[in-house]
């Protein structure tokens, strides 16, 4: 009888031990995905769940919440509570459009939106995440020359490298959503930084002799263009005035000649007495020596002033 029961009781807790492997915790952000004899049937959310034991039922459970990254060109290492990066050449370096060179250190961020099509369609998300977006990255830089990626087109880089890798993730059913991409740290490989900042020195100090050289047009330009013009209008006021002293001189002597044509012998006298008067005007007396010999003095104003009165 003992032994009959113990066997009872033996068989129940195998049993007991049995359907307890159906029982199952789902986390927070995770969602389960419940296979019956190996076919998806339904997800359930959070929390304690129950189904029914291998090889009946199993399930598969999938975070859906959590932003995963994945590094390119680098690994992140962690020692000790530090972190360190290491750089992986093979992945880092990759070839620009105008043949350069040049490390690119990028992440990616990602989560899955579609739990069924990411535990069913795809073997590994890390790796294919991984080389889709290094394999789109280095297709992005081969197609800019060094200096855009180094500069200007990072960002742009980065965003269609996102959107190039999220299309072909999604071509692939593989239930995964891009966040983000972006470049960590873009620069010259350690072989040729030297040189390469030795070419962006010298076209840093090209830029500054510009910028002095069109400074210094700017400010000498000006000043030559206001000296010129100035000379221009003194030479024009010149040629006006002497324009009008030739026309005030020919009218003048237009005058004179009238008046000689009407009274030659007074007009040609007193313009005899005029330049007398013009010449000796600050001489008061004249020596004079006539055919005698004798030496006699003349006051002008006497000799020129009353006819000229």
């Amino acid at each position: 009888m003992w032994k009959k029961l113990i066997g009872w009781l033996v068989l129940v807790i195998i049993i007991l031990i049995y359907l307890s492997t159906g029982i199952y915790q789902v986390g927070p952000s995770e969602v389960a995905l419940i296979k019956t004899f190996g076919k998806y049937t339904h997800s359930t959310g959070p929390g304690m769940h129950f189904h029914l034991p291998y090889p009946f039922q199993s399930h598969v459970i999938v975070d859906v919440e959590t932003i995963r990254k994945e590094e390119i060109g680098f690994r992140t290492i962690e020692s000790y509570g530090k972190i360190s990066y290491r750089t992986v050449n093979e992945e880092a370096l990759m070839l620009t459009g105008d043949g350069n060179i040049i490390s690119v250190e990028a992440a990616v961020q990602y989560r899955i939106k579609d739990p069924v099509k990411f535990a069913f369609n795809v073997i590994n998300g890390k790796e294919l995440v991984r080389f889709t977006t290094e394999s789109v990255l280095r297709e992005r830089i081969a197609v800019r020359t060094i200096d855009d990626v180094l500069t200007v087109e990072r960002d742009k880089i980065a965003l269609e490298t996102a959107e190039k890798v999220q299309e072909i993730l999604d071509s692939y059913d593989s239930g995964i959503l891009i966040n983000k991409v972006y470049l960590q740290e873009v620069a010259p490989p350690d072989q040729v930084v030297a040189a390469f900042d030795d070419v962006n020195n010298a076209k840093q100090d090209k830029e500054r002799f510009i910028n002095e050289a069109t400074k210094y047009a700017n400010d000498v330009i000006p000043k030559a263009q206001g000296q010129a013009e100035k000379i221009l209008r003194e030479a024009e006021a010149y040629a006006q005035k002497k324009i009008l002293e030739a026309q005030g001189e020919t009218q003048r002597f237009l005058s004179v000649l009238k008046e000689y044509e009407i009274a030659p012998e007074i007009t040609k006298k007193r313009l005899i007495l005029e330049k007398l008067q013009s010449v000796f005007s600050s001489t008061k007396n004249i020596f004079v020596l006539d055919d005698s010999g004798t030496i006699k003095l003349l006051n002008v104003n006497d000799l020129i002033g009353g006819d000229t009165k």
